[in-house]
């Protein structure tokens, strides 16, 4: 990182935004915090409702950059040291709604004591007009304080464009109808904040998840601390029905711990000795003891969040379009508006006053709120549904390209398979010895190897309690690539694979024991054998564990329409192709290195277009790198999976990955929709001005209904079950 780099790094602060009405003013407070003396540089959230600073600047310079706003801003770190202080993350206090709205309200009041003059003492009176005025001002002040700068400015969005539009019909005499249009912009930018904040607090509702306060065990004391205070190493006492405050690992007790913060997982996971714990989950039934090993921002919660609100930050393809969209549109907007003014009057002797009446409703009709809104609500709504759920899309970018997956590949071991070699067959040959004397003979020999297929045997032998530690091995020895060597109570026993057998040439190597073996390898199992020189005494199969969801989600992805779902593996031809029959994928590729992971991922790319590649996240990093979306197991604990994946599976649970696609196409969908139906019902008010039946009412009802309704479009994303 070079020296320039580095410095606006280590001035980059981080503060929560409350006051965006919309995604054009975030643009806009993003512009103004710019130019501010001593930033470098800033990048507005509207997702998160965040901006990073960088460089030095004073809370104060940034509530003014956003004055016009009424925006607060607030450091996202007040590290403070009581529970009382500590800024809570949801900034914006529990206001009564006649409060929060009070100039809404009052102005809908005038609104209504004017029309009730209106009806009493006429349209040209004096007390119907300054009611009407009163109605706009109380109703309109921050927008027309924010269009008249912008008029000044020569900045053109959608407040400069009411701006001219209510001033316009003031000139004209239209109070009543200038009236409305204020009000209900003013109702419809509420909804829009409404709408937004309500998709945030999918988000918010993570950040409540963890306790602030833990009990800390410190110099043999009990004492409440809280998290920022907590160091790494401490001793954290958890009890039943208490939730987890900071990460750790169990060092004494046993329970069960609700993970479904965290995982998505309903069903509790059993934690003993040596288990990791993560902030924010359940403890149901016993007593823990844990040694904290993260501090309070280095937690999996705490990243989840902060990864959960950078992917909100980040553009979808079609936020970007409809961002660029926007800058164009809102000048062209006005040129039409100017244009249908004064081309009749001029060329084909119309009214001025009804011409000038219909170009200001199309200034109305044109404002662009729906379609701004349309994308972010939408992604934010989809990114916090799944993260709820256990599933951390890193960006709109691929939220999107989800959708479009056309083939997924799966590494093997640990994604289709658990990843953790178990004993499947034992089978005595020789009745020359006891099945258990045998077992213990293997394990004794087994325990001194370094072989992976080891843990497998060890863990039978404690499972049917073989006692192993009282036999005596001597002379033991690797055979490399075949297998081990023992002599016990002068016998010397090998433990190996079938080839090592056929070399040793013992007698009972025959063409039946050949097909066995074969039996067994086409079941994707490994061989291993034992016996001396002189006879073959018993046969041991072990094979990783196909995951039992495997087979299940592999049949929903073709339910789904994926074209193609393919197995990588290392592994040799025979046992990748039983597991891959087993599950029914579509297509199987074995004895693979990792470079060659990588160059059938780009193969794949480019038959296939959009591809996904599933794995742990750090062997497979490469291949993961070539896929359009990399989907890492196990994001949970995991950091290297959490950094490097698009998509992160944090139950290590295949069953959400057809969730996911099926969010991921629901959301292009409602977005696809949102952006017709926005530009659609603009059209066709404007169709509405060729008979001269526009005015301002249908104009700002159009623009209001399709930003309700877009925006409760967006909503149900929050709703998508698995």
């Amino acid at each position: 990182m070079n020296d320039a780099v580095k410095s606006v790094t280590e001035h980059k602060h981080v503060y929560r935004v409350e006051g965006f009405s919309c995604a054009n003013c975030a643009g806009k407070f993003e512009k103004n915090v710019k130019q501010l003396p001593g930033v470098e540089d800033a990048k507005v959230n509207f997702g998160a409702s965040k901006i990073n600073v960088f460089g030095n600047t004073t809370i104060e310079d940034l509530e003014k950059a956003g004055a016009f706003e009424n925006l607060k801003v607030v450091p996202e770190k007040l590290r403070q040291h009581t529970s009382q202080a500590v800024q809570k993350d949801n900034i914006e206090e529990k206001i009564p709604f006649y409060k929060k709205h009070s100039t809404l309200l009052t102005s809908v009041l005038f609104l209504f004591f004017g029309y009730l003059s209106l009806f009493v003492n006429g349209e040209g009176n004096i007390v119907t007009t300054l009611l009407f005025l009163a109605s706009m001002l109380i109703g309109g002040l921050s927008l027309f304080r924010v269009g008249l700068q912008n008029l000044i400015r020569l900045e053109f969005d959608m407040k400069t464009l009411m701006t001219v539009a209510v001033i316009g019909g003031a000139i004209i005499g239209e109070w009543a109808e200038v009236a409305v249009v204020v009000i209900l912009f003013a109702i419809s930018e509420a909804l829009e904040r409404f709408s937004m904040d309500r998709a945030r607090q999918s988000i918010r509702s993570l950040m409540d998840i963890a306790p602030k306060e833990a009990l800390v065990r410190r110099n043999g004391q009990e004492l409440k601390v809280h998290v920022n205070d907590i160091v790494i190493g401490d001793i954290m006492l958890v009890k039943p029905g208490q939730k987890i405050a900071m990460d750790g690992i169990v060092v004494n007790g046993y329970s069960a711990v609700n993970q479904a913060a965290i995982t998505g997982e309903s069903v509790p996971v059993e934690k003993s000795i040596d288990d990791n714990v993560y902030a924010g989950t359940l403890n149901e039934e016993g007593i823990l003891e844990v040694e904290i090993t993260k501090l309070v921002e280095d937690t999996t919660i705490s990243k989840i969040i902060h990864l959960v609100e950078e992917a909100q930050g980040e553009r979808a393809p079609a936020q970007a379009f409809i961002d660029k969209f926007a800058k164009y549109y809102t000048p062209i907007i006005m040129i039409v508006a100017a244009l249908v003014a004064i081309i009749p009057p001029i060329l084909f002797d119309g009214s001025w006053e009804t011409w000038v009446y219909q170009g200001l409703a199309v200034l109305v009709v044109g404002c662009p709120c729906a379609l701004v809104i349309s994308t972010p609500i939408s992604i934010v709504s989809a990114i916090g549904n799944a993260a709820k759920k256990g599933v951390l899309i890193k960006g709109g970018v691929y939220l999107e390209e989800m959708g479009s997956i056309k083939a997924i590949a799966f590494d093997k071991t640990g994604t289709l398979t658990k990843g953790v070699p178990i004993v499947t067959d034992f089978e005595l040959l020789n009745q020359q010895i006891e099945e258990k004397e045998l077992l213990s003979v293997i394990t004794a020999l087994e325990y001194r190897s370094q072989h992976p297929l080891a843990s497998a045997i060890m863990k039978k032998a404690e499972e049917e309690n073989i006692a192993y530690a009282h036999i005596r091995v001597e002379d033991f020895s690797s055979i490399t690539g075949r297998g081990i060597e023992g002599t016990v109570n002068g016998t010397t026993y090998y433990i190996g694979s079938p080839q090592l057998f056929s070399e040793l040439f013992v007698p009972d190597f025959t063409q039946k024991f050949k097909d066995k073996v074969k039996y067994l390898q086409n079941q994707g199992k490994t061989v291993m054998i034992i016996g001396t020189k002189h006879h073959i005494l018993g046969i041991i199969a072990v094979a990783d564990e196909v995951r039992e969801t495997s087979k299940d989600v592999i049949q929903k992805l073709n339910q789904l329409g994926i074209k193609k779902t393919i197995m990588l593996t290392g592994d040799n031809k025979g046992t990748a192709e039983a597991i891959g029959a087993h599950l029914g994928v579509s297509d199987i590729q074995s004895e693979l290195m990792p470079q060659d992971k990588l160059d059938y991922m780009k193969q794949l790319r480019s038959e296939f277009g959009n591809v996904a590649m599933v794995g742990d996240g750090v062997n497979d990093a490469p291949a993961l790198a070539a896929s359009t979306v990399g989907i890492a197991m196990g994001g949970a604990g995991t950091d290297t999976a959490l950094e490097t994946a698009d998509v992160a599976l944090m139950a290590d649970d295949l069953r959400k990955l057809p969730f996911t696609i099926k969010l991921s196409r629901k959301a292009l969908n409602i977005i696809k929709a949102n952006i017709t139906f926005a530009i659609a019902i603009k059209f066709f008010a404007l169709l509405l001005v060729i008979p001269g039946w526009l005015t301002l009412w249908i104009a700002i009802l159009s623009d209001m209904g399709a930003t309700l309704l877009v925006a409760l479009n967006s909503l149900r994303l929050m709703r998508v079950k698995e």
